[in-house]
């Protein structure tokens, strides 16, 4: 593994440990070189996927763009990191279970707000303001509009069977395939 601060190519793993119930290793990293220290993650990936934009451009997916738009809808929210990256790991999880390569970015897109839905209404709305590009004060209006009529404590599909927050699983709704 490259280090990051001096791209010597001769790091060394000085710990590893399995995170997101075993779903991935996390290896703290040490370079001789530099000394500088870093940790690195490692996950299964099913398969390559595609994820195609609303303007018909292809590119490869990317887990870190997803976590981050996530965390920057979740800024400054009070949620349990580990809540999060499960919510993050099942989105994941779900678009490689779909069976295919290409994605279209508007399926993550709905994916992503179901789950913060059920997770945390701001950054619901949050993430809802961007995605569906909100222009007025009404778009908001309406957004909240769904929260509020939604009955207490639905968050049906993202919460575990049990209804805690072991794994996100996402709506049926999400599920089936659109033709």
């Amino acid at each position: 593994m490259r280090c990051p601060y001096c791209a010597a190519e001769n790091t060394q793993v000085k710990d590893s440990r399995p995170t997101e119930e075993h779903a991935a290793i996390r290896r703290r990293r040490v370079c001789p070189d530099c000394g500088g220290r870093f940790t690195t993650f490692e996950r299964v990936q099913l398969r390559d996927l595609v994820v195609v934009k609303r303007s018909g451009r292809k590119v490869p997916f990317d887990r870190n763009k997803l976590a981050n738009s996530v965390h920057i809808a979740l800024r400054k929210r009070d949620i349990d990191s580990e809540r999060v990256e499960r919510m993050i790991s099942g989105i994941v999880r779900q678009l490689e279970s779909l069976g295919e390569v290409e994605v279209p970015s508007a399926q993550i897109g709905e994916l992503v707000m179901e789950a913060l839905r059920g997770l945390d209404p701001v950054a619901y709305v949050r993430f809802a303001s961007v995605y569906r590009d909100f222009r007025e004060a009404s778009d908001f209006a309406e957004v909240l509009g769904e929260i509020a009529r939604a009955p207490a404590g639905s968050g049906a599909g993202v919460h575990g069977p049990r209804g805690d927050d072991d794994a996100w699983v996402p709506p049926a709704s999400a599920t089936a395939k659109k033709h």
